[in-house]
């Protein structure tokens, strides 16, 4: 360590300066593992500033124009260079040596000029943001300084002074005549100092010279000029600065890090700051989440002894019991300490988690059942947690996931649950036989006409409670959410339009300005009464917003369907429910704890209150429904044949997880329907179950089965066919993978390439075509819209125009045409339009559609073309389709004008934002990773500094991931092989 140093301090600098300091990331021996490797590696610029950023609001020279302007300290040192060689008389060129003094903080101070305490180095940055020497301001010599000079200094500036300081030490212990000897020989090489800096433009290219160039090195290149090639480098290149504060405070976080892992690893009781994290993530909690504490039921559940021992744990609380922080922090202890992956599994996330009741619902839980199962089986080092907060027959659950259960009836604000039949409202109570206790009347006076308009008193039950505090309607449709948030309106008084007006109207403009210029009529009604309604009609950035208004108070009252109880964390201080109903299914149990649970804002409320509305012929469907237990979980595998049993049965072969039907059998003996196969019916065992879909899978062509002679035993082993391993790589439902084929295969014969239109039916989802129902005159009126070769595919797939007009004109059709196919066609019209259009609005104006399902339509379109597209590569006879669909994908997935796709990939830039960038010249990636960010904001309107530094910065992260990928095809083409013939 040097000596210390006269005493340095910083004077104040302009706020620009200093935010432009505080705003910079140490990357040194304090830095992330992954942050060192990239440094080490000299890796390319994009990969540093994903870890270590920069501010480039500002030029470090200001408006200098040389660096002589004023008596820069590059003169100073100049001039004390030239002082201590004239006074020193060293032969630089036989000795390669340079004395300026003591390096002070990365700094050549000469003794004579700047030793004594009444000459003080003082760093002083002006409002052109230049350094200078300040020779008035003086420092007492006593004061010891709060950081050093260096902590202003770019790397290569402290690199450069570490490798002179190097040289320096060494020719001072080595005699004269030996640095004489070096500089002749020829052999040796020296790199230049400049050369160490990452960021150099030059950093990969190391300078080697000789011994007549190594002398002339230190005789022509003085210390200022190299600070000052140095000083301009850094410049251009937006380096880093290096603050000791900021190097303490990493370093304390990286030493709790490694203190953790330890500790995490021996299991010990005692197990860190925060539950095994560094003291940084309470703070970051605290700070962003508001969390001081954590429930004491989080604190036993996060030290049991299961889950120091990476053991599986499934854990159940009541909805709005604090789970999901929990599953958190658990997160964290295996990114963070133990270095692990984690599985996100929507739409909670854990190490492998999800709300476990749903895999008893449908498609999905058998996927989830499928994805548990694989784990289970080939992965014996995973941990899987899973919370939910219904849970009934929790020992089957554990027996699948071979996990521990902990439980706990925690719930941080009580929830009072009531009924209203007429106007009376009563209590849920178990005790009394009939479920119910009277709690009291309404009291409200009504007309006759809204009585008519709301005979439920849903205006009474909401205006107890708004606009001061939130409230959630539960309806059974989504037309029913329209309809009542529109109704609550009608009826409400003036003085609500004045809460929080100007927000309101914010909302507004905002929603205007997602749906280019276009608002939904009932929206613009019902916000400036604070009132919206929500569900998937809404397009994602709408529901967002909405979610948003509501969570932050804008918005008091939402008419939402069953949906968001399961997606969203929305509480309410009331939560009432329209009607026992989703669509035309009465409640489960499951479904009703859901919604209710939103009822109670902790930290808000002291209570939340839960209002079930009742027709009095459903009475006695409502006490069966409060008093009820929760409904038990049940596999789905044979519920969901071709998505759940035959699909899995299909990957088992395909993965070579399992290849015999005795290993086939092992297996799902391992699935929740092994450990529920007591339930099934007498007829059929599980092994018949799995006998018959190993035949259908064979009979689909999917399979092979053939007697395999092995260690003299005879078995029977199964392998995958090409269709079969393309139908699992590619994800395809096994109910349409032939139809696919087939319709693949008859595309060969005649594809229609003048537009996208034939594509796009070969891509348009199968499963979606059972919930269309279109509207023939709008088919007919699309169709005739068409070219004529467009029209030919219609008739390639079987749809003439006859029969649209015979279906137009409600004559009666005798052709038989597959109406799956009719409606699949009249979906493809709907993207087709969506992709000349790119307006989501506007189409859904024209199909007379929800502007939700619209998007829906996309999003899944994209999804099936994606593995459309994988089905293709593992099947050589559809190359053909490889590129079509590959560019096809794109489109459907940004829904952009093909120009603006490279934008679209920019983290950051949606299709409004890529028209900006586009128009404004920036055409390509590329443009958009050389961009300047302040550029960028004066060019394009409404654009941020930050957003402006984002866009460039994710344009470099991906320009560079993209050269790396051709680097490695580079590197793969040239490797030598190892089998040539003769060698």
């Amino acid at each position: 360590m040097a000596e210390p140093g006269p005493a340095v301090r910083r004077k104040s600098c302009p706020d620009s300066v200093r935010k432009r300091r505080q705003a910079l990331v140490v990357c040194s021996t304090v830095c992330s593992p992954v942050a060192r490797k990239k440094l080490s590696s000299g890796g390319e610029g994009p990969a540093v500033e994903a870890t270590c950023s920069n501010d480039s609001e500002e030029d470090m020279f200001g408006d200098y124009d040389s660096f002589y302007g004023n008596d820069s300290l590059l003169a100073q040192i100049d001039d004390t260079e030239y002082e201590h060689l004239q006074d020193r008389n060293k032969d630089i060129k036989a000795d390669g040596e340079l004395i300026l003094g003591n390096l002070k903080s990365g700094i050549y101070q000469e003794k004579d000029n700047f030793s004594t305490s009444e000459n003080m180095v003082i760093l002083k940055a002006d409002k052109a943001d230049a350094f200078e020497m300040n020779k008035n301001d003086l420092l007492d010599s006593n004061q010891e300084p709060t950081e050093s000079i260096s902590d202003d200094l770019p790397s290569s500036q402290l690199l450069y002074f570490a490798k002179l300081n190097e040289l320096s030490s060494g020719s001072r212990t080595s005699p004269l005549s030996e640095g004489k000897r070096k500089c002749k020989k020829s052999s040796d090489k020296i790199r230049s100092p400049l050369s160490f800096y990452p960021h150099d433009e030059h950093r990969n290219r190391p300078t080697d010279v000789s011994s007549h160039s190594n002398c002339a090195l230190f005789k022509t290149d003085s210390l200022k000029d190299n600070l000052k090639s140095a000083m301009t480098g850094n410049a251009k290149a937006q380096t880093l600065q290096v603050s000791k504060t900021k190097q303490l405070k990493e370093a304390v976080l990286s030493e709790e890090i490694c203190v953790a892992r330890k500790t995490i690893e021996s299991s010990s009781v005692d197990i860190g700051p925060f539950y095994g994290l560094p003291s940084k993530v309470k703070d970051l909690f605290r700070q962003f989440r508001g969390i001081e504490t954590l429930y004491e039921w989080q604190h036993d559940c996060l030290m049991l002894e299961s889950l120091q021992q990476r053991k599986n744990l499934i854990y159940s609380l009541p909805t709005s019991g604090g789970k999901t922080l929990v599953a958190e922090i658990i997160i964290l202890q295996e990114l963070l300490c133990r270095r692990k992956d984690v599985l996100m599994i929507l739409p909670y996330v854990a190490i492998v988690q999800e709300k476990l009741h749903m895999l008893g619902e449908g498609s999905r839980g058998a996927m989830l059942e499928i994805t548990l199962a694989k784990i289970l089986y080939s992965s014996k080092n995973t941990q899987i947690i899973g919370m939910s907060a219904t849970l009934n027959n929790v020992g089957d659950l554990q027996k699948f996931l071979q996990a521990e259960y902990y439980t706990n009836n925690f719930r941080p604000v009580e929830l009072k649950e009531y009924v209203k039949i007429g106007g009376t409202v009563y209590a849920t109570d178990s005790k009394t036989e009939s479920g119910f206790t009277f709690s009291r009347f309404l009291n409200f006076k009504y007309s006759s006409n809204l009585q008519k308009a709301d005979p439920d008193h849903i205006v009474a039950l909401v205006t107890e409670v708004i606009p001061k505090y939130s409230c959630l309607i539960f309806c059974p449709t989504k037309k029913n959410c329209e309809n009542v948030a529109s109704m609550v309106c009608k009826y409400l008084k003036k003085e609500f339009r004045a809460h929080r007006e100007k927000e309101k109207q914010d909302l507004i403009k905002h929603l205007k300005n997602i749906g280019n210029g276009s608002i939904c009529s009932v929206l613009k009604h019902t916000i400036p009464y604070g009132i919206a309604y929500h569900h998937s009609g809404l397009t994602n950035d709408e529901r967002k917003s909405v979610e948003e208004a509501y969570s932050a108070g804008v918005l008091c009252l939402l008419a939402c369907t069953a949906t968001l109880a399961a997606g969203v964390n929305l509480p309410a201080r009331r939560v009432i429910l329209r009607a026992p109903y989703v669509a035309n299914d009465f409640l489960k149990k499951n479904q009703y704890k859901q919604m209710i649970g939103r009822a109670g804002r902790a930290g808000i409320d002291s209570a939340g209150e839960s209002i079930l509305i009742v027709q009095e012929k459903d009475k006695h469907l409502a006490q069966r429904l409060v008093n009820s237990p929760l409904e038990n979980c049940y596999s789905n595998l044979l519920l969901e044949l071709t998505k759940g049993m035959h699909s899995l049965l299909l990957s088992l072969v395909g993965l070579k997880i399992a290849v015999t039907r005795e290993e086939v059998n092992t297996f799902m003996c391992s699935t929740l329907l092994g450990v529920q196969q007591h339930l099934l019916s007498k007829e059929k065992s599980l092994s018949e179950v799995i006998k018959d879909g190993l035949e259908h899978l064979i009979e689909k062509g999917l399979l092979e089965g053939r007697m395999s002679e092995k260690n003299h035993n005879s078995k029977y082993t199964l392998t995958i066919t090409p269709l079969g391993r393309a139908t699992y790589k590619g994800s395809i439902d096994l109910a349409y993978c032939n139809l696919l084929y087939r319709e693949l295969k008859k595309g060969l014969e005649g594809l229609v390439l003048e537009s996208n239109l034939h594509l796009l039916y070969l891509t348009t989802p199968y499963d979606l075509t059972f919930s269309c129902n279109p509207d023939w005159m709008i088919y007919l009126r699309q169709f005739s819209q068409l070219s004529a070769a467009e029209q030919k595919v219609a008739d390639i797939l079987g749809v003439p125009e006859s029969f649209i007009t015979k279906k137009a004109s409600g004559q009666a059709v005798k052709k038989n045409v597959d109406s799956t196919v009719a409606n699949r066609l009249y979906l493809s019209f709907v993207l087709y339009t969506l992709l000349k259009e790119t307006n989501i609005w506007s189409v859904s104006e024209k199909f007379n559609m929800s502007r939700g399902y619209v998007q829906n339509l996309l999003n899944s379109a994209a999804s099936f073309a994606s593995c459309v597209l994988h089905f293709c590569e593992e099947l050589e006879e559809f190359w053909v389709y490889k590129a079509l669909l590959t560019e096809l994908t794109k489109q459907l997935t940004y829904c952009v004008k093909t120009e603006l796709i490279p934008l679209m990939e920019v983290a950051g830039v949606l299709e409004a934002r890529a028209k900006q960038l586009y128009n404004a010249g920036y055409k390509t990636l590329a443009h958009l990773a050389n961009a300047n960010p302040e550029t960028l904001v004066r060019m394009i309107e409404h654009l941020s500094r930050r957003q402006a530094r984002q866009i460039v910065s994710s344009a470099k992260m991906l320009l560079s991931e993209k050269a790396e990928a051709l680097q490695e095809e580079v590197e793969e083409l040239l490797k030598v092989p190892t089998d040539i013939p003769g060698t």
